[in-house]
């Protein structure tokens, strides 16, 4: 029996078993939304993308994302697993740096992507689908206290207050005081129901940060949480990055030039990642950005669906 080819991938890490784990189901063409849905419930990790032939042939392939619940619109995992699971495709036999362009055809539109290979392993980094936009939001630092089980007086750092923002997926962007605090939040689902916003039916998931790290070289230090329909974590999050760039110039107002940042994610989790995030200013605004993480295989088999 031929079966359809997939893969698994921990995507932001360079270590098997941490990061964000991805299935890619390749040569997915002939599969409607329900099977693709089944398949991803099957599979049962945060998304699991199905590769498809581009429709415009300058383009590389055409991806959906699929949640075991829902499809996606855009994912930053996804992104970049996929972009390297191609170019590994591509370039099977690699004997020193190699370097290609994957344009992925998504439901926010295309998005460029660029991954380097090498014995050593494999990084991707791809252009923000488009750029964040505030949604207006009047945050209660006590309902969301409550929704995190963490102290009033914990919520927000500096001149960071709750905000939302979406670069093609929307966020609630939580800022609190330090590790200490992450490390203690427990979601309250009920006041987590009063204190985020919905949009298009869907309450909003909670990106949780602040600026104390457990590693040097890090930035910010981040969790995620979707609390809608019972709580998940999840240890590396693409899509909220992205968002998180609009808050990053808002409220820290870099100057112009070229800004790199190194987000940590995962680590209460047991699954540390580690995203590089871009950010291009221009005239003390936010003129572009991209978002960048290695991955590394963790399975391979065939799919008889």
């Amino acid at each position: 029996m031929t079966g359809r080819h997939y893969q698994v991938y921990d995507v932001f890490t360079d270590e098997v078993l941490t990061g964000n784990p991805l299935a890619v189901v390749h040569d997915a063409a002939g599969l409607d939304d329900a099977a693709m849905q089944r398949i991803a419930g099957q599979f049962n990790l945060s998304e699991t993308v199905f590769v498809l032939p581009a429709q415009n042939p300058a383009h590389t392939a055409q991806i959906r994302i699929f949640t075991p619940d829902y499809e996606m619109p855009f994912a930053g995992h996804p992104t970049v697993g996929s972009a390297i699971a191609l170019a590994q495709s591509r370039f099977p036999d690699v004997a020193g740096d190699q370097e290609t362009l994957i344009i992925l055809e998504e439901k926010v539109g295309p998005v460029r992507c660029g991954v380097k290979l090498s014995k050593a392993g494999a990084f991707a980094e791809f252009d923000l689908p488009k750029l964040p936009e505030q949604v207006p939001y009047n945050h209660d630092r006590i309902a969301l206290a409550n929704a995190l089980r963490l102290e009033p007086r914990e919520i927000g750092f500096e001149n960071h207050v709750p905000t939302v923002w979406d670069a093609g997926v929307p966020y609630l962007l939580i800022p609190i005081h330090g590790l200490a605090a992450a490390g203690r939040i427990r979601i309250n689902q009920d006041a987590m129901k009063k204190a985020a916003p919905v949009i298009d039916g869907r309450q909003l998931p909670a990106y949780v940060y602040c600026r104390e790290t457990t590693l040097h070289d890090s930035n910010f230090h981040a969790r995620m949480f979707v609390s809608d329909e019972g709580t998940y974590e999840d240890p590396a999050t693409g899509s909220a990055t992205a968002a998180f760039a609009g808050a990053i110039q808002h409220f820290d107002r870099p100057l112009d030039g070229l800004l790199r940042l190194w987000l940590e994610q995962g680590q209460e989790m047991g699954r540390p990642s580690r995203l590089r995030l871009e950010l291009d200013i221009a005239d003390q605004k936010l003129a572009g950005g991209r978002i960048g993480g290695s991955a590394v295989k963790t399975a391979e088999g065939q799919l008889f669906v």
